[in-house]
């Protein structure tokens, strides 16, 4: 039971560091200093937290990041530098709190101490990717309060009843553990817009003609589902959004066929296997919506109800996500047979 105990304080305080590292170690340094808790035996390393040295400096660099950490942009910047910072501190609290014990238990506690930090750094650090993409600041200053409050709820929780903590940071981290596939596909998708809105200014100039040419890692899904040997109209490259049976943030490109004007075909990898779906345009209307980070293309039912579909493109592909809202658009307003009867008449016979 006392190494349960001690496994519960070492975790507990792993996973609130990859949150706060400094609130953790300044509100713990501090409540050991003021004798607001008292140490028992087998926890007196933690003492070491309650020198005035090292209250003054997390205390100071606390104070910084309740201020960066409120900022967006500034908090994922932040995030960032302290990608290997939360996962290092948590590992040395979660020694620390075992004092003098078996080199195996060290390390074991070690281990997963880091890697608890890092959970929960991830997913602090994802949560704040994506409420950057809202053009208001109050998620962030609302995220940022709750994280604090989740320290100093922990923290409590700690001391009153490690293995009651144990038990809860341990159905967090699964439940992280769970949905991690999505939170992961979500962090890299705004990395990548990120990276696409520094390096690619916009061009307002529009695309003399949508690309044709389907990328190689998408062809051999798309060949799978074309039973019909449709020939590709345009096939641009996009991140899925919320949309029936698609995945959102899937890696992929929006495909149209020439034979079916009334048709689209989203086709990406997922989980290292080919995924597609066809999207029929019937009953439904086209939107292009401009975001901070990407250029939309909005496909939703005329009526209200149906459907809903959302691809995200980088920011500076705004005209080409125009042109294809017109292109669709042209397509939806048109009747089927004009669209699909040839340019020429065949030659007649002689």
């Amino acid at each position: 039971m006392e190494q349960l105990n001690l496994l519960g304080v070492a975790l507990g305080l792993a996973a609130l560091a990859g949150i706060n590292l400094y609130l953790t170690v300044f509100v713990t340094g501090l409540a050991v200093n003021q004798h607001w808790i008292t140490l028992s035996p087998q926890y007196q390393s933690l003492d070491v937290l309650a020198h005035p040295a090292i209250i003054i400096i997390a205390g100071v660099l606390y104070f910084l990041e309740f201020f960066a950490d409120k900022i967006p942009w500034i908090d994922s910047a932040w995030d960032a530098v302290h990608t290997v910072i939360r996962p290092i501190g948590g590992a040395l609290l979660g020694i620390q709190v075992l004092g003098h014990s078996t080199p195996a238990f060290d390390v074991i506690v070690l281990l997963l101490a880091g890697g608890t930090s890092l959970v929960t750094h991830t997913a602090k650090a994802s949560s704040r990717l994506v409420a950057n993409t809202s053009p208001e600041p109050f998620s962030n200053i609302g995220l940022s309060l709750a994280e604090d409050a989740a320290v100093f709820g922990g923290l409590a929780l700690i001391h009153y009843n490690p293995v009651m903590a144990l038990g809860v940071f341990a159905a967090a981290l699964a439940t992280f553990l769970y949905f991690a596939p999505k939170v992961l596909r979500a962090m890299k998708a705004r990395i990548w817009l990120i990276f696409r809105k520094l390096n690619g200014p916009a061009d307002s100039s529009a695309p003399s003609s949508l690309p044709i040419m389907l990328p190689s890692k998408f062809a051999d899904e798309f060949n799978r589902q074309n039973v019909l040997t449709e020939t590709i109209a345009w096939a641009v490259p996009c991140i899925s959004g919320k949309g029936r049976r698609i995945p959102a943030n899937l890696f992929g490109a929006l495909v149209a066929t020439n034979e079916e004007p009334r048709k689209l075909v989203f086709v990406a990898k997922r989980g290292g296997h080919g995924f597609s779906q066809a999207i029929d345009l019937d009953g439904l209307m086209v939107l292009r919506e401009p975001k901070f980070l990407s250029d939309n293309l909005v496909i939703f039912p005329a009526t209200g109800k149906g459907p809903k579909y959302l691809f995200v493109f980088p920011r500076s592909s705004g005209p080409v996500v125009e042109e294809i809202a017109e292109y669709l658009r042209a397509r939806l307003t048109a009747p089927v047979s004009l669209i699909t009867e040839p340019d020429h008449e065949p030659a007649l016979q002689a």
